[in-house]
């Protein structure tokens, strides 16, 4: 059994930092990467003019979910092959690289057609056989930490794509599970800096799933830039009252303009660049 020391992901093992190259963005680098965009596609009309939007305001990666894990049975559960449909349409008139989840380990191969980046969602953080099979799909993957996961489980989650031989992981935290009921989850800001330490992987920030309300997206997003965050991933839509998953956590295209502006100005002070 391996030491801490000698895993693939232990910056002991390691000391520069993993940046992974993707359609002109550098995640892990100096530059700050911002990957946005719906928490579902909705339609093809919907996501195109998201896509535009995030684009036009600076970011490099567009977001959306196919298959949608949700709590309830009854919510929304995504377009499946047609949303990927719809998320290759946008790239092809933006240009931009997309990022979906993948759930089951049956649908990896779908997914790998259309997509650049395979999301792992908190929920199947701990799913092995998953994280097993994306990994032989030789593709970026963002690996979401569980919502009651410790950043040593994360990290352990990340060794089995990395044992793989696929060395392109992007840890992301979303918010971890406490007594607090005000914020959707408690956005664990520390965990940032500690990753830092730990691990030579790249690390971003969901502020949407991390806090659950809007109102609350740009300090936290702000704050993990300067925590040392190599990026973020944030949701946007045109109409967030009329989204159909999420739209509470949602900005829309001015907002998340705003936001840019705003991270732009920290990623400077804390010798960043975007």
């Amino acid at each position: 059994m391996k030491k801490e020391s000698e895993m693939l992901a232990s910056r002991e093992l390691k000391k520069e930092n993993t940046v992974i190259e993707l359609d002109g963005a550098r995640i892990g680098g100096k530059d700050i990467v911002v990957m946005a965009g719906p928490c579902a596609v909705e339609s093809e009309e919907q996501i195109i003019e998201t896509a535009k939007a995030v684009k036009n305001a600076g970011a490099k990666i567009l977001r959306g979910g196919v298959f949608k894990p949700r709590t309830s049975p009854y919510s929304f559960q995504g377009l499946g092959k047609e949303g990927l449909e719809h998320l290759k349409k946008a790239k092809e008139e933006t240009g931009l690289a997309v990022v979906t989840e993948v759930m089951d380990p049956k649908t990896v191969e779908l997914v790998s057609k259309y997509c650049d980046i395979l999301q792992i969602g908190s929920r199947n953080m701990h799913n092995f056989s998953l994280l097993k099979e994306a990994s032989r799909a030789n593709k970026p993957i963002l690996l979401k930490r569980g919502m009651s996961a410790t950043l040593n489980e994360l990290i352990n989650s990340a060794e089995h794509i990395l044992s793989e031989g696929n060395s392109q992981v992007i840890l992301c935290e979303r918010g971890i599970r406490t007594f607090e009921n005000y914020t959707r989850n408690t956005l664990d800001l520390s965990a940032v800096p500690a990753l830092k330490e730990l691990t030579h992987l790249p690390i971003i920030v969901d502020p949407s799933h991390g806090t659950g309300r809007a109102s609350l997206v740009s300090s936290m997003s702000k704050a993990a830039i300067a925590a040392g965050a190599d990026g973020l991933i944030v949701e946007v839509h045109p109409q967030p009252e009329q989204a159909l998953s999420d739209g509470q956590q949602s900005l829309n295209a001015e907002e998340f303009e705003l936001l840019i502006k705003d991270i732009k100005k920290i990623a400077e002070s804390v010798g960043r660049a975007f």
